[in-house]
């Protein structure tokens, strides 16, 4: 990665990250069976509320 316009590699990987978890989320959305995705299972995708270890 290059440092653009006197950017950081830190925003780059970051921004890396927001669209692997947005990426993430838009597969679950076009998978599920209903209309929406429920606020659970969007944390779930998102893995919200979770620990280092994966746990609740």
């Amino acid at each position: 990665m290059s440092r653009k316009n006197g950017g950081s590699l830190v925003q780059d990987h970051v921004a890396l990250d927001e669209i692997e978890l947005y990426g993430e989320l838009m597969i679950a959305a076009s998978t599920a069976a209903e209309d929406r995705l429920s606020p659970a299972r969007i944390d779930e995708v998102l893995r919200v509320g979770r620990d280092a270890e994966g746990k609740v």
